[in-house]
């Protein structure tokens, strides 16, 4: 069985625009917030390449992704975290503690509100939560683009009123409106410092778990009701062949969808095999681009009962997310 290359690591992305890391400025940014805000749609934005997978489904992110952007003016590390959710099981818990912890440990608090959803008791606790934080603090109004005028400024006026944050923004991640002056007021709060990282890196997270990931997107894409919050993706098997000439070598990888219940599996491999196909397809066509090689990839849906629940299992993702 083959393992992950770590060249991956410092693996050089092309990036529209990249400039050399100036010693100025460094630090993190927590981007916190309610389930399906839009933190991760946020954060492929701000840095111009996709490094979280996202989809329209609530608890899509469930640990905490590092995204880094390096340029003139420094070094910007988002954390990209699960959105704050009242927690059923074990892996629930670990993913409110991961929020949690960003939120405390990042040198800029960034809370993005859903400008289509109703004010609620979710969102006081956010506001709650925001407001013990040290450091900056600002709020971005997300998803602009859905909402008329009118009902936005309220919102924003809102928000302004809590008197904890030092900006209010308005923008749209889907479509980049309001994204650059984001990022300006961004880089004003963040600390002088040298950079944490190489500035040829996007993000610190090993090309297995990346691929585990872009593997579930794709269940997630084509599941509903409650099968998107018990599915999981592990790798099973990776092996990379040499390539010849200017030809790059095939990945050749199997992956478990995880069910939590027997039923479950007939839903995902779907009549004749047609579900679990698709899933395949399209995922084969996503990791190919993101490997920039061929890929061999081989689906199979596991029955594993309460996984959810399992801590060895968990605990298998935890050091699949940092490589160890």
């Amino acid at each position: 069985m083959g393992g992950a290359s770590a060249r991956f690591w410092w693996r050089s992305w092309p990036r529209a625009g990249k400039r050399r890391v100036s010693e100025r400025k460094a630090g993190t940014v927590a981007l916190v917030g309610r389930p399906n805000a839009g933190k991760s749609t946020l954060m492929n934005r701000l840095l111009a390449e996709k490094v979280a997978i996202v989809s329209d489904k609530p608890q899509t992110t469930r640990h905490r992704l590092v995204g880094i952007l390096s340029e003139e003016r420094g070094q910007m590390v988002f954390f990209d975290t699960p959105g704050f959710h009242r927690p059923l099981h074990r892996l629930n818990r670990q993913m409110v503690q991961s929020a949690v912890s960003a939120l405390n440990e990042a040198d800029v608090v960034c809370l993005i509100v859903d400008a289509t959803e109703d004010f609620g008791s979710g969102d006081r606790y956010m506001l709650d939560l925001v407001r013990r934080a040290e450091g900056p603090k600002m709020v971005t109004i997300n998803k602009i683009d859905l909402v008329k005028k009118p009902s936005l400024l309220p919102r924003i006026q809102r928000y302004a009123d809590e008197g904890i944050f030092d900006e209010v923004v308005p923008i749209s991640a889907l479509s980049g409106d309001g994204a650059d002056i984001l990022l300006d007021l961004l880089w004003r709060y963040l600390p002088e410092s040298e950079p944490f990282y190489d500035s040829e890196l996007l993000t610190i997270h090993p090309e297995r778990y990346l691929v585990a990931e872009r593997i579930r997107e794709k269940v997630l894409d084509q599941t509903r009701d409650e099968l998107p919050f018990t599915t999981a993706v592990v790798l099973d098997h990776w092996e990379e062949s040499e390539g010849e000439g200017d030809r790059p070598g095939r990945v050749e990888i199997f992956a478990s969808i995880l069910v939590e219940r027997a039923g479950q599996k007939g839903i995902l491999v779907g009549a004749g095999g047609r579900k679990i196909k698709e899933i395949g397809t399209a995922a084969r066509k996503d990791l190919e681009e993101f490997l920039e090689r061929p890929v061999y990839l081989k689906l199979h849906v596991r029955h594993e009962p309460r996984w959810r629940e399992n801590r060895r299992l968990l605990a298998q993702m935890e050091r699949d997310l940092v490589g160890y």
